[in-house]
């Protein structure tokens, strides 16, 4: 994903599981193995697991990544293969217009982290679940909400 800040476009990396929950977000000025690396290790490192199956576009710096790192899993690339992770854009984009773009890619960065966690939270499958579990998914997600809020003031 493309973002502008200050003018100059940054690229937003963003690993998405298969549920559509936000894994890991890096903004960086270029797009090349070197920031794929480093997406990569984060997620790893976070993860404490490699994937089964990775699934990317068709950049080449994906497999060039994969082969530094030994990875032994399926990489799949292609045409609509990573519609889920593109189609995720759109509350990223809503809220940037919202904030009338990024400062620097320092704040993107801290707030789009953020932005993934509290997304994730409050996102739910609700045509896979009843009413009654919808209200009680949004109450945790609340107290989970206010905890975080407190410990952070």
């Amino acid at each position: 994903m493309f973002v502008r800040i200050r003018g100059r476009q940054m690229y937003l990396w963003r690993a998405v599981d298969a549920e559509g929950e936000i894994l890991e977000v890096l903004v960086q000025s270029r797009r090349n193995k070197r920031a794929a690396l480093r997406l990569m290790r984060n997620l790893l490192k976070k993860q404490g697991m490699a994937p089964g199956t990775l699934v990317t576009d068709r950049l080449g710096a994906y497999p060039a990544a994969v082969r530094e790192l030994g990875l032994s899993s399926a990489h799949v690339r292609g045409k609509r293969k990573n519609n889920w992770p593109e189609s995720s854009h759109v509350p990223i984009r809503r809220r940037e217009r919202k904030m009338q773009g990024f400062r620097s890619a320092g704040s993107a960065q801290r707030f789009l982290a953020f932005h993934a966690a509290v997304a994730d939270t409050f996102a739910t499958c609700r045509h896979l679940v009843s009413a009654k579990t919808h209200r009680l998914l949004r109450n945790q997600a609340f107290v989970a909400w206010r905890q975080a809020a407190i410990l952070t003031a």
